[in-house]
């Protein structure tokens, strides 16, 4: 199974580079245009960010959403773009430490949770519910996507076996956003998503928190890439992330923007 997701994930970037996004139209001919590679489960509130910052700064970002570790893999290969913004601060620490990372700032946080079917009717309470046998549990790729990575080190963090957490691993994702559509879709019980995601599929489920002390706190940061053609606008768009209106956008879409206590 580990070598198939393996080939999966290569053959996903591979696609991937052969997509280059929306193409400008002739009316934003003259508009500074940036490749921003961007986690999928932070996608409702960067289309909102996206179109704000193009519409008041004149600048066309093309949008390329994936899992974390699928568009670092992909920027490794095609060494171009300008921005990165992965679901994890981790990926673009990574991305630093090979030289592909000029500046970054962190924008929001997210707090991982279990999210179940609603009414709860597997009375799932809490991590260790989630090893009951015959149980169908969503966990995201730890190799693909950051809530995966994020989840793994839980389970790690409670002493809890991922040899035993297999035992009902039915499905992996790619991206968060599939592991709530799994949901929507009544073909698992539960899945581990960022609490933000779980929002948005409150009509089809019910989170049930992790607690403080066994969570792990995902801070999401924006990195402008050394490849960059345009450094001053990548730059004012992260700086526009970090302002008042860039925050409020979060905040609009549920995602945190304050360490979470």
């Amino acid at each position: 199974m580990r070598l198939i997701r393996t080939v999966l994930i290569v053959v996903t970037v591979i696609i991937l580079c052969g997509c280059e996004g929306d193409k400008p139209t002739e009316g934003d001919s003259e508009a500074v245009e940036l490749l921003l590679y961007c986690g999928a489960g932070i996608r409702p509130p960067a289309d909102e960010l996206v179109e704000t910052f193009g519409r008041e700064y004149n600048v066309k970002i093309v949008t390329d959403y994936a899992g974390s570790e699928v568009l670092l893999s992909k920027i490794r290969l095609v060494r171009r773009g300008d921005l990165y913004m992965p679901g994890d601060r981790h990926y673009v620490d990574q991305a630093r430490e090979e030289g592909m990372i000029l500046s970054q700032e962190s924008v929001c946080y997210w707090v991982p949770t279990i999210l179940v079917q609603k009414g709860n009717p597997k009375k799932i309470s809490g991590l260790e519910d989630l090893l009951r046998p015959g149980l169908k549990l969503g966990l995201g790729d730890p190799n693909a996507c950051a809530i995966g990575r994020a989840t793994k080190r839980i389970f790690a963090k409670n002493n809890i076996r991922w040899k035993d957490v297999e035992n009902n691993l039915t499905y992996q994702s790619l991206t968060v956003n599939e592991l709530g559509m799994q949901i929507q879709a009544g073909s698992l019980d539960a899945v581990i998503v960022w609490d933000a995601m779980a929002r948005y599929y409150s009509e089809y489920g019910d989170q049930v928190p992790i607690g403080a002390a066994k969570n792990i706190i995902s801070t999401v940061d924006a990195g402008v890439l050394k490849f960059t053609k345009n450094r001053e606008a990548a730059e004012e768009f992260v700086t526009f992330l970090t302002s008042e209106a860039g925050q409020g956008i979060f905040k609009k879409h549920n995602y945190r923007t304050e360490p979470p206590e």
